[in-house]
């Protein structure tokens, strides 16, 4: 019997060349849990991810599936797994979802962390996690910019050109709807931020400019009134700089509760 099995999944992406498969034979994690699935299933795996992230960028709450005949049990995906993998990916939980589930498709929404240290000097050890914006950082500027980009709006101008240039004829286009955007300290920590988006779908390396626009917004480099017509240029070199994919997590794929097997004993977490 074919079973379909949805994984959640955490990793550390510095090492990787983002999510997606690559040709040219970089490592990438989709490559890493089909060379893992495949031979715990004894058969090859193909893993549909909720959504592609860039080199560098890090995940909390990735989502993927895959559908096999192996009848191993469902333990075998999460622990199992976990002591096949490298230590930089960990699956958090394994569990039968329903026949049509699709990690991409069945998603609501997601949410992604941006974090970032504006002092003067960074740790070391910071480095990978977080991008180092040295200067003066008022997040009360913040406020009128981040109500302006709540709601449906064409974010062509935080889209990376031409990215979706062999897309042109088809897809949903560059209209997204955020409906969260926060910018909050970070443990009460001196000069650390986190902002936080929520919206139903995003552009390639949408977050990441959103984000170094409004850095530059709360460091005084631009007024948060210019997000209004930023969005109305439709054009990327209206809005800010990239900000560096190491601030930046996949925290949660949002579903509808009905797709998985509700309290399914044969759910399996790999949490304690």
């Amino acid at each position: 019997m074919l079973r379909t099995v949805r994984l959640l999944i955490a990793y550390d992406g510095s090492g990787y060349h983002g999510w997606q498969r690559q040709r040219q034979g970089e490592p990438t994690i989709q490559e890493e849990l089909e060379t893992r699935l495949s031979a715990l299933c004894q058969q090859p795996i193909t893993l549909h991810g909720a959504g592609r992230t860039d080199a560098g960028v890090h995940a909390l709450g990735m989502v993927a599936h895959f559908q096999t005949t192996s009848t191993i049990p469902l333990v075998a995906f999460s622990k199992g797994l976990n002591a096949l993998l490298p230590p930089d990916i960990r699956i958090l939980g394994a569990e039968e979802a329903q026949p049509n589930f699709h990690s991409r498709f069945s998603a609501l929404g997601k949410t992604y962390r941006y974090d970032f240290f504006t002092g003067p000097v960074q740790l070391p050890g910071n480095r990978f996690y977080q991008a180092h914006c040295p200067g003066l950082f008022v997040p009360k500027r913040l406020e009128p910019a981040l109500a302006a980009l709540v709601g449906a709006h064409d974010f062509s101008s935080f889209e990376r050109s031409g990215s979706r240039d062999k897309e042109a004829m088809g897809g949903r286009g560059p209209v997204r709807m955020l409906t969260q955007v926060n910018c909050v300290p970070v443990l009460a920590r001196p000069d650390h931020w986190s902002i936080r988006f929520t919206g139903d779908g995003f552009l390639r390396q949408m977050v990441r400019i959103l984000t170094g626009t409004l850095i530059e917004i709360g460091q005084g480099k631009r007024q948060p009134e210019e997000v209004a017509a930023i969005l109305a240029a439709r054009n990327r070199t209206a809005a800010g700089h990239t900000a560096p994919a190491c601030g930046l997590f996949l925290e949660t794929i949002h579903y509808a509760p009905q797709i998985f097997c509700p309290q399914s004993p044969c759910s399996e977490s790999a949490t304690p």
